[in-house]
């Protein structure tokens, strides 16, 4: 008989039945088979995840947005990064402060060393000997009072450790002997806020000239055939008037159409003329477009999951 069940995690401590009725309280990776219905066709704003209407505009990562969405969202995250550079800013210049504030009190330490060293003890004997009596006894009943006010507290504090006024208190960038790190300090704030924000998509990041102006073509506009304010129908190759659904697209950035890849290679690439409006563009003005989705399993990736933790 093997010790396979002596074994840590040899045994399962759920049997499948009850893994599988724990699965909808969340009980253990959760997987799920992605259908059609949850994907996101060519068309569709990858922000609003609804089918462009109105203006549409690309990427340079090649996915396509409404402009009215892409355009709120570069406000918004530009508003963001604004005050995150200005609370960036302002602990930054606290840390410079602390910083020149304990270069001053080490040259001042080390000053007051070097007068100490250079004068020697006659000082100290000069000072005592031009104060007057009547202010030392004072000076003297006050540090005893000063002394022993102090050690009640000490008592008290090591007594009632509970109280807010008895913790050990931590000043942020402090080291054990009394020293200001600097490098520790501007590590611990972290980054500087990037200058531009991220794309939704990509995490590039993305600028609203770097935009490009699209041309959609829909089923029924060429006959005239689709309503006024219909952006269900799927879109078609600006050449060859096929639904673009799952296949590999392109975007001529100068002039804005997009085609399928097949017929640019046959048509457009060895002339670099744009079937469409007949203007001439260059390598680096074409951009692949991120193809639709589909539920097919061999499409690409189906299947999501989400890990939850087990007792095993």
């Amino acid at each position: 008989m093997t010790r396979k069940s002596k074994q840590p995690g040899g045994h399962n401590p759920l049997t499948y039945q009850e893994r599988k009725r724990l699965k909808c309280s969340g009980y253990g990776t959760q997987t799920a088979r992605l259908s059609t219905a949850s994907q996101s066709k060519f068309g569709t704003c990858c922000l609003s995840l609804s089918p462009i209407d109105g203006d549409a505009v690309a990427t340079p990562s090649g996915h396509l947005y409404s402009r009215e969405a892409i355009v709120e969202y570069l406000a918004t995250k530009n508003g963001e990064l604004k005050m995150e550079k200005s609370e960036y800013e302002r602990k930054r210049l606290v840390i410079e402060n602390r910083r020149v504030e304990w270069e001053e009190k080490n040259r001042k330490i080390a000053e007051e060393k070097f007068v100490k060293k250079d004068q020697g003890a006659m000082s100290s004997a000069i000072v005592l000997r031009n104060e007057d009596g009547d202010k030392k006894r004072p000076a003297v009943a006050s540090s005893t009072s000063d002394t022993s006010g102090s050690r009640s507290t000490n008592s008290l504090n090591q007594v009632s450790y509970w109280l807010a006024a008895a913790q050990p208190q931590h000043t942020k960038g402090m080291a054990k002997d009394g020293e200001f790190d600097y490098v520790k300090e501007i590590e611990a704030l972290g980054e500087a806020p990037p200058d531009r924000p991220p794309s939704p998509m990509s995490k590039n990041p993305l600028k609203l000239k770097s935009l490009i102006p699209i041309h959609l073509v829909r089923e029924g506009d060429e006959d005239g055939r689709a309503k006024k304010g219909d952006f269900t129908g799927r879109i078609l190759c600006g050449v060859s008037h096929k639904a673009i659904t799952t296949q590999p697209a392109v975007l001529i950035k100068k002039s804005g159409q997009i085609m399928l890849k097949t017929v640019y290679e046959d048509l457009a690439k060895p002339d670099m003329v744009c079937p469409v409006t007949s203007k001439k563009f260059k390598e680096k003005d074409v951009i692949e477009l991120v193809k639709g989705r589909s539920g097919f399993a061999a499409s690409g990736e189906t299947v999501a999951k989400k890990y939850n933790p087990t007792m095993t």
